[in-house]
């Protein structure tokens, strides 16, 4: 029997892509569909952000600096164990449903649902996903990109193409602005910015946006 060139399996099973329960069978067949199938499973997870359970794969991916952002909350983070994959490696996109996956964890954790915790939860898995993904594409963005973490990873970041700000508050737009010009200064690969969301207001005597 002759076998198939990996690249046509590649081709098939990218087919199935969005087909989740088909591809999961699949992975049991044999170690060599399982390699190739995890990373396109795990390239973008669209509405499963919101499993708790993939929220508690990304926080055992967080270092020590992430973990930090999380310390002032007293939170008890999943203990520690080897993942047979470097799934974070493979996601191309983050969008809203991060977030949603994030308040749907603090809930079933039966943390003090808050702003707070959830933003600080969010940013810690995105300076994770700018730091272990080689092939981030596209990410949904808040206030967190003030935070100094954040801010230097996607300054240092070679994949992002696409970025869309989610509506900011007054009181973070101007300083998220500021550092948004940095890591336009600095990235190249950069061919998209989306701030529909985004209400500007500009004071022409002193030529400034508000």
């Amino acid at each position: 029997m002759i076998a198939l060139p990996i690249e046509c399996y590649r081709a098939i099973f990218n087919n199935l892509r969005y087909k989740y329960k088909d591809l999961f069978s699949c992975i049991l067949v044999n170690r060599q569909w399982c390699r190739i199938i995890i990373p396109i499973l795990w390239s973008n997870p669209k509405k499963h952000y919101e499993n708790i359970n993939l929220i508690e794969m990304f926080l055992l991916t967080l270092n020590i600096k992430e973990q930090a952002l999380l310390i002032p909350f007293k939170i008890t983070l999943p203990s520690q164990r080897k993942l047979l994959f470097e799934y974070t490696s493979y996601i191309t996109s983050v969008n809203n449903y991060l977030y949603h996956g994030v308040s749907n964890w603090i809930k079933h954790r039966k943390y003090e649902t808050g702003y707070e915790l959830k933003n600080a939860i969010y940013c810690s898995l995105i300076a994770m996903f700018l730091r272990t993904s080689q092939n981030l594409k596209y990410l949904k963005l808040n206030e967190i990109i003030c935070s100094q973490l954040i801010f230097e990873n996607l300054y240092e970041n070679t994949t992002i193409t696409s970025i869309t700000f989610d509506t900011l508050n007054n009181i973070f737009r101007s300083k998220a602005i500021d550092v948004l010009i940095k890591v336009l200064y600095k990235n190249s690969t950069l061919t998209s910015l989306d701030l529909s969301n985004q209400i500007f207001s500009w004071d022409l005597r002193a030529g400034s946006s508000k």
